[in-house]
């Protein structure tokens, strides 16, 4: 009887062991896809602060609660299931999606970079004709539709990073990736659009470091906002870039890539700093290929766009946050009743 029993405990480590490796080993796929999806990470957590610039502080943490519940439902509801049928039906398919998403993130990279040197937004003549809820609930369906077509981007990259694991450990793995990412960039975007508020209670404190602390958050944060949203850009149009160089590259134009290579080769062979530089220059050509990338697809969508009756009339309305602010404001203290 013992001895079944001391086999029965080996048995049942052993089967922990392995489950312990099969969790290091979900884990370390999910380390992987993540860094890949990093650039389009940076971009989603320095596009969503933008629509709740403006807002009543009491809706800023409501109105990034629901983004977030509606980008994990994006991603594990809608793109985690159709991602893994598609891998594992018909995975020609998936470079192909790739590079749609890369066409879309030098798109709209390259349409920030075109309204920033042309000194307008079209978001600034977006009218601010709705009040209170309707208008907070619009600006929020917005950004959940945005992070739809960013969580899309993210979970494609990630499963290219492993797609060579069983279908089982790749589910496993995006589940993972899905969670993290998305904890990930709200918790950051809670911090950034609460970070003046917690800098304005600081500045009530008798400590004289605590209100010097509180002044610098305060005035800091719209430079802190701006380099967040420039680094977003570039973001967007590295990784767009990078994903049509290597699509291309995997379809069987070379050129290229093949010449991005000659260009990084001298840095290469340098001593400490050769790799970074090496890096450098390959992003910096993708950047450069993501925005050319991005400004032809502007120079045939854009026409198309005003032609049609359903095109683009702007980004997301900044005149509907206005609304929402001053409905809300309007209402009194309470805040309202969307959640």
């Amino acid at each position: 009887m013992s001895g079944g029993l001391v086999a029965l405990l080996d048995d049942v480590a052993a089967l922990a062991r392995i489950a312990a490796a099969s969790m290091d080993d979900v884990a370390a796929g999910a380390a992987k896809a993540g860094t890949k999806a990093a650039g389009v990470v940076i971009d989603d957590a320095a596009v969503t602060p933008q629509y709740v610039s403006g807002a009543d502080p009491s809706r800023e943490l409501p109105m990034i609660k629901r983004i977030f519940w509606g980008s994990l439902r994006n991603k594990l509801i809608f793109i985690l299931p159709a991602l893994l049928l598609v891998s594992a039906f018909i995975p020609g398919v998936i470079p192909f999606i790739l590079m749609l998403g890369g066409t879309y993130l030098c798109y709209e990279g390259a349409e920030k970079v075109w309204h920033k040197l042309r000194g307008h937004s079209e978001a600034e003549k977006a009218p601010a004709v709705e009040r209170g809820p309707e208008a907070e609930a619009k600006v929020t369906k917005g950004a959940i539709t945005t992070d739809f077509i960013l969580s899309c981007e993210i979970m494609v990259i990630s499963m290219t990073e492993v797609a060579d694991e069983s279908l089982w450990a790749r589910a496993l793995i995006l589940i993972v990736v899905a969670f993290a990412i998305t904890v990930i960039v709200y918790g950051a975007v809670a911090l950034i659009v609460k970070m003046d508020d917690i800098g304005l209670h600081l500045t009530t404190k008798d400590s004289a470091g605590s209100k010097r602390l509180g002044q610098l958050l305060v005035k800091g944060m719209p430079a802190v906002l701006t380099v967040i949203t420039l680094v977003g850009t570039v973001a967007m149009l590295w990784v767009g870039g990078h994903i049509m160089l290597q699509g291309a590259y995997d379809l069987g134009w070379h050129a290229p890539y093949d010449l991005v290579h000659v260009l990084e080769h001298p840095f290469a062979g340098m001593p400490v700093a050769g790799g970074f530089l090496a890096w450098l220059v390959n992003t910096l050509c993708s950047a450069v290929l993501g925005l050319a990338w991005g400004l032809i697809v502007m120079a045939v969508v854009h026409p198309l766009m005003n032609a049609l009756p359903f095109g683009k009339k702007g980004g997301h309305d900044e005149g509907d946050i206005r609304a929402a602010v001053a409905g809300h404001r309007a209402s009194g203290s309470d805040g309202g009743s969307a959640a």
